[in-house]
């Protein structure tokens, strides 16, 4: 069985932006999906970039990239997640993206590097990819 991802809005920006690590999200595009919460999170950076809505779906049309509703599952792991995740500062975003990961067994996939920090009996899997 082959893996399966989530992204993390700092993984798809770094992919859109070309930044170091684009190459390993391309590699796993196939075979990721985006959460809502995480796509509002892209719009909004790429918007603060000034770009247009216009623009910015049509850029995220592009890639074919599965989206995944924000599920009252998603929202009781999101919460959960809140006391143990607190004192490396992960975001709603963040925790958003580990619930749907959790959800469907799959793999999160961030730049940000205080995921490594993550406590190992949360039962997460995370690749970081700078």
């Amino acid at each position: 069985m082959s893996e399966a991802f989530v992204l993390d809005a700092s993984a798809l920006l770094c992919l859109l932006r070309t930044e170091t690590g684009a190459e390993q999200v391309a590699e796993i595009l196939p075979q990721s999906v985006i959460g809502a919460v995480n796509l509002s999170e892209v719009y909004a950076k790429l918007a603060e970039a000034g770009g247009s809505e216009s623009q910015i779906t049509r850029a995220l049309g592009v890639l074919r990239l599965a989206i995944e509703p924000f599920d009252d599952e998603q929202a009781r792991i999101a919460g959960i997640l809140r006391p143990p995740t607190r004192s490396i500062g992960l975001s709603l975003g963040d925790r958003a993206c580990l619930a749907l990961a959790k959800q469907r067994q799959s793999i999160a996939v961030t730049t940000d590097r205080v995921w490594s920090r993550l406590p190992a009996n949360l039962g997460l899997s995370v690749r970081i990819v700078r």
